[in-house]
């Protein structure tokens, strides 16, 4: 087994200037370092990166909090597209990167507080925003370097990436408006998520602007999950006065909806036109393919990833929250309308 002690042999130095070497130490020449490098690689030895850690109480590692159990989480593609674009980042930045699920807000406090106090991780990037979290006040209050990918409130060590939700929804809605759709419903997301709460407020400004009423009875609570979606329909086509369009939180959401209304022997979007957000690859593929929201799902995560490195390396962050632009994809199930008119 190869030892500092023969690197420091084949080099030439003492084994403190190794062990330096390993924890990058300002005052050891760059000539040295890549000397005792070279031979590190040449020889096959591998510094052992916990106790490098424990000198340099850096461990060019991050941690991922995943925001419900892992096994529902990768039924979601938006999660694998914005787990990519974090990955890319970190990969090119030289850090690893660790994932970490709980299956309450508890739990996650306790699991966060594990890797941070134990000095394990170097930041942390939390994947979604709930109204009034505690883990984030608590994160804050320690100006643990942290990224959260939503809003953050007023908290001011905690940088955001987040988009313009309400814009987004509201676009969506003057989309279906734009179509010649009055009766509009909102299939949404958790109450206690901030971005369902935007998006919400989005739907519900659009309607009042173009003075048409906000029925309770056409928005339904729901998940990130087909499902949800099917549940949703299930409730809203037995309305008398059922909405001619939907607007829909999520495109796995509505991948649910459209099973329910092709269930009950509903055409899309001659029956009803739907139009969804994240802009999955399988939303072009859906039979008729969803117009949705592109909300940059990659970037959020490459973004994110990029504002932690460099707080963690102390660099200056211009921007407290960051914006990514989104765009609206129209596919087939909202055009109906439009297509019948022209």
């Amino acid at each position: 087994m190869i030892t500092i002690k023969d690197i420091a042999k084949a080099a030439g130095v003492a084994p403190s200037t190794v062990s330096r070497v390993i924890a990058d130490h300002a005052r050891i020449s760059k000539a040295t370092k890549d000397k005792v490098n070279r031979i590190m690689d040449e020889m096959g030895y591998h510094p052992n990166m916990m106790a490098k850690s424990l000198v340099s109480k850096v461990t060019k590692t991050i941690v991922i909090l995943l925001p419900r159990p892992a096994e529902e989480l990768f039924q979601d593609i938006f999660f694998g597209e914005l787990l990519r674009g974090i990955l890319a980042n970190a990969t090119r930045s030289g850090y690893d990167a660790m994932l970490a699920a709980a299956s309450s807000p508890k739990d996650e406090q306790g699991t966060i507080s594990r890797l941070v106090l134990g000095r394990r991780v170097d930041g942390v990037l939390l994947l979604t925003s709930r109204m009034n979290d505690p883990l984030v006040e608590s994160l804050d209050s320690q100006q643990f370097p942290t990224v959260l990918i939503g809003s953050s409130g007023a908290y001011a060590n905690v940088l955001a990436v987040d988009n313009d939700n309400e814009q987004a929804a509201f676009d969506a809605t003057k989309h279906l408006l734009s179509q010649g759709h009055e009766r509009i419903g909102f299939v949404c997301g958790p109450p206690e998520l901030t971005f369902a709460q935007d998006r919400l407020a989005g739907y519900k400004r659009a309607m009042s602007e173009a003075n048409l009423p906000i029925r309770p009875d056409w928005i339904v609570e729901g998940e990130f999950m087909q499902q949800s979606g099917y549940r949703a329909i299930s409730y809203l086509i037995d309305i008398a006065e059922r909405p001619s369009a939907l607007v829909v939180i999520d495109d796995v959401a509505a991948f649910g909806v459209l099973r329910g209304l092709n269930e009950l022997g509903y055409t899309v979007p001659k029956d009803m036109s739907i139009v969804s957000f994240n802009n999955i690859a399988l939303s072009e593929f859906a039979n008729p393919p969803i117009s949705s929201v592109d909300i940059g799902t990659y970037q959020l995560g490459y973004t994110a990833a990029q504002l932690l490195i460099q707080r963690i390396n102390g660099e200056a962050v211009q921007q407290h929250r960051t914006i990514i632009p989104h765009r609206l994809i129209v596919r087939e199930s909202s055009i109906y309308t439009l297509l019948k008119r022209s």
